[in-house]
Order: C-alpha cells, then structure tokens, then sequence
C-alpha cells in the first residue's frame, strides 16, 4: 500500500544498488512508493445500464468507533431516558422526519440526503463488523476483536476494486484513504482496508497527514533545491537499467509492475497538478474555516480537492489522536457519551459533512460526487453503568448524498427502541452494490485476481428505492 507521511523526506545521492532494487528505484529519491503504486491493468468491464449518468467520484466518511444512531441519524424520543439519552432530537427539512439536536446543519440538508436506518452487520466487534462494511463480505468468524488481514477474509476494500475498474488515472491513483488508517487500541491494523486478493499492488494510497495542523505542509511531493527534474530524469533512467539487468525480477515478473508504479510515482514528483491536489495552502482561508479547523473538516477539504483532481474514491478516516483515551476513542463511546458527543464528536462532524455537501452543490459537483457517511456499526438501545452506549451491529444507520441519490428519503426503520430492524433491511453488501451502481458498474461486473479467476463485485442488491 501507498503510505505517504507529512513529516518531510530527506532526498540523498547515494545508494547501493540493492536497496534500489529492493524498493524499486525510488529510495533514491527518498520515497518508497513502487510498491505501493499498483498498475491498474483493468478497465471496467461493464456500466450499470440503469444508470444514464453514474458519478464520478465517491467520497467515503468512516466515523471510526460507532456513532450512536440514536443521537444522530434515527432518535427515538418517545423510548425510555436510558434508551433516548441526553440528546434530544430537531426537526429537520423534511417534515415528520428528525435527527439529533448536535445535527442542525445537516438537518437542514435533509433534502440531499438518504438515510438508511435499518443497516445490519449482527456483528459487534470493531475488527469483523468494520471488514464487512468495507468489503461488503462478512468476516470469517463473526464477532472477531483484533482480527488480522489476510486469508480466508481477503476480499478487497471498495476502493481497491474500484481502483482496478477504473484504470490509470494520469499521476495520481484512483483510490486514496486519509488522514490514517483505521487500527484498534492495541494497534492492529483492521482487515478489509487492502487489496486483499487482488495483491498489494491494488491497495488504495494511503495519504498519513495532520490537515488541521498549522505546519501542514506536502514536502513528499517537493524535490529539494539540489534536485533538478533533469537530475531526477536521470535517475529514474538509471533505475531502468537496472530493472531491465535484474534477473530476479524479471523470474518473478515483476518488472512491469514496478516499471509502471515508478512511471507514475516520478509523474507526482515532476507534475505540479498532481502535487497541487494535496495542498490545503491553495484554499482560502474563508473555505478552511467553512469546513471546521479540525482533522475531519479539514479532511473534508481535501477530500474534495482530491476528486477535483479526478481520483476516483477517497475514504475519509475519523482521525485518532494520540491523546484519544484507550477506554473511549474516536466514537467508541463506552463512557461519559454525552459530553463525547456534544464536545468532540458531533460538531465537527455536522460542520464538515454539511460544508462538503454545500461546497460541492455550489461548485456543481454534487451530481457527480456520491458521499457515503458510515461507520462498522452502531450503539447498544441502553445505556450502561457506565454513561455511554457499548458496540451494536444488528441495527444502525448510513447516510447517502449526491451522485445518482434521491435526497429527501428515509429507508428502512429500527424498532422502537432503536435495537433491530423493523423494516427496510439493509445489509453491507447491498450498500456496496449500491456505490458500484451509482459510480457506473453493475454489481455483477466481474474483475479478475491476479490468478485471472473471475469474481463478481458485489453479491449485494442495489437499493432502488433511494435512486433518483
């Protein structure tokens, strides 16, 4: 996987040529991308024909943790005080329909918005319940805290897929996932956020940045003064060589791969565009402040700026601090749920999803950008001892704007207390169906591994009643 760090990478001039090889010539200028930029040999190989004008582009927002639905997307303030909370509801733009009082401006986009309020994984750990909502397969076994990538759960994140179908797209990869990946308390990195079978080469760009920091800089993407692009032209020549006299990679036919990753990583080194995609410095500062001075504001923001730049999929990770408590992370909200909520959760979330839907209206890319606010699941009807709600998978909501989404809708509904579907049963592998729909691919569009073994992308069923 792309992992590329905003921490500024000293260049240098000498290098044996083993360590060359080993990351595929680009250690010589301080970058160990070869790897990491998968070719994208796949086109797509079928259009969703129900589709006359698929999106071009879908942003993802994981809220790492698990909000509760009960506070956001499906209050229930008819239910006792220990299931309805501290957090009451607000009308929204849509009569007879309500969201969390910490929601007020996307209650006012409730007219671009779909909510699914009967999504299930009926898995409550983060590792396991987290991997079928980014793969729409569910993980082998069920219910698996800390569990690994790998075999036998190594069917590809979304955006890896979509990073096959979609095929090169110029310096830049069709897929990228930011500000971090998404790891639990003791460090494990979830599975399902990789190319899985598909191999290494197709995991999405991993862009590991502080956006929201004042020294936010992309000095990855900047060659230093002793750098010339005549110098660096050189180099990258000099690293042909070498892989054309490498016999080892030629027995395991790892040439053209590396060949075209090195292509396309001294293509960001040499084009000014493609770096000019990951600088916030380029906006305004009445558009910072628009999005919110924190890490998922200000990942909005680049977000958008990304599929400006024509990638094709960007998730956006609920960023975890180092000064997250261990008991109580992201929206991991086992206690003092309240105050999680009212002081670091909601807001900045209000603020930035609904400057992302405004920011895109405006700007007329709403109708091609499909926005998908998710998470691995939701929070328990009852709260604990505890003040705070524990992991919940049989029932909690998504929310769905933009490309090919019919806003204004509520589909699906939970049951009075908010703890299992009463209507309207979603699955994860339907909401993927849906995305691969929207951006164009039917779900039975197929892609092959590297064993050129054929495989469906979704075993889902589009969910037609939120289509415009």
């Amino acid at each position: 996987m792309l992992s590329l760090q905003t921490q500024g990478v000293q260049l240098c001039d000498r290098l044996p040529r083993r360590e060359m090889l080993r990351v595929g010539g680009l250690g010589a200028c301080g970058l160990s991308l070869p790897q990491l930029l998968a070719p994208q040999s796949a086109s797509a190989e079928s259009v969703s024909p129900k589709n006359l004008r698929p999106a071009k582009s879908c942003i993802v927002l994981f809220l790492m943790g698990g909000p509760p639905q009960q506070s956001t997307w499906d209050p229930k303030p008819d239910a006792p005080k220990e299931v309805r909370g501290e957090i009451g509801p607000i009308a929204t733009k849509i009569p007879g329909v309500q969201f969390g009082e910490l929601m007020p401006r996307l209650a006012g986009h409730a007219d671009k918005l779909a909510v699914l309020r009967a999504v299930s994984t009926n898995d409550n750990a983060h590792s396991s319940s987290g991997y079928y909502m980014l793969t729409g397969r569910p993980h082998v076994p069920m219910n698996a805290e800390n569990a690994n990538p790998g075999p036998p759960n190594d069917w590809p994140n979304w955006g890896s897929i979509v990073q096959r179908l979609a095929g090169p797209r110029g310096n830049l990869p069709a897929s990228v996932r930011l500000p971090n990946h998404i790891f639990n308390t003791d460090g494990s990195t979830w599975p399902g956020q990789d190319g899985g079978l598909l191999g290494r080469g197709q995991d999405p760009w991993l862009f590991r940045c502080q956006p929201h920091a004042p020294d936010y800089r992309i000095s990855e993407f900047q060659l230093p003064e002793s750098m010339s692009l005549d110098r660096l032209s050189a180099r990258r020549d000099l690293v042909q060589l070498f892989d054309q006299q490498s016999a080892a990679a030629e027995r395991l036919d790892r040439s053209r791969p590396f060949g075209e990753q090195q292509q396309r990583a001294y293509g960001l080194l040499a084009s000014a565009a493609s770096r000019g995609a990951f600088d916030l410095s380029a906006e305004d500062e009445k558009t910072r402040q628009r999005y919110g001075h924190t890490p998922f504001g200000q990942s909005c923001l680049l977000a958008r700026r990304l599929i400006e730049a024509d990638v094709r999929l960007v998730q956006v990770n609920w960023f975890r601090g180092p000064d997250e408590p261990s008991s109580n992370p992201c929206w991991d909200s086992h206690t003092d749920e309240t105050n999680r909520l009212r002081k670091v959760l909601v807001p900045p979330t209000d603020h930035g999803f609904a400057s992302l839907l405004e920011d895109l209206s405006e700007r007329g890319m709403l109708d091609d950008t499909l926005i998908v606010c998710m998470a691995e699941f939701g929070r328990t009807p009852k709260i604990n001892g505890a003040a705070g709600r524990d992991h919940w998978g049989p029932v909690f909501s998504v929310a769905l704007a933009g490309g090919g989404v019919r806003g204004g809708v509520v589909h699906g509904a939970s049951d009075a207390l908010g703890g299992y579907p009463r209507s309207g049963l979603v699955r994860p592998e339907d909401i993927t169906a849906t995305m691969f729909h929207c951006l164009g691919y039917s779900p039975d569009t197929e892609f092959f591994d590297n064993q050129n073994r054929p495989y469906a992308i979704s075993r889902g069923q589009v969910i037609q009643p939120i289509l415009s």
